[in-house]
């Protein structure tokens, strides 16, 4: 894995807030999701043709 793409200290206060623990390996997992919808919003934006990556483009096929 390469870097963390999530602000840790983030998504702990925030699974905290809400009575919850964080494992060890929850960075890591959430930071998987996030590279996989990226590529995702990255080939929505290309077949528009376009260099820049959208909101929209995270929504497509919901």
């Amino acid at each position: 894995m390469g870097e963390v793409l999530v602000v840790a200290s983030k998504v702990k206060a925030h699974l905290k807030g809400k009575g919850m623990n964080t494992s060890a390996s929850v960075m890591e997992a959430l930071t998987q999701i996030v590279e996989k919808e990226c590529e995702k919003a990255i080939e929505n934006a290309t077949k528009d043709r376009r260099k820049t990556v959208m909101d929209r483009d995270f929504r497509s096929g919901e």
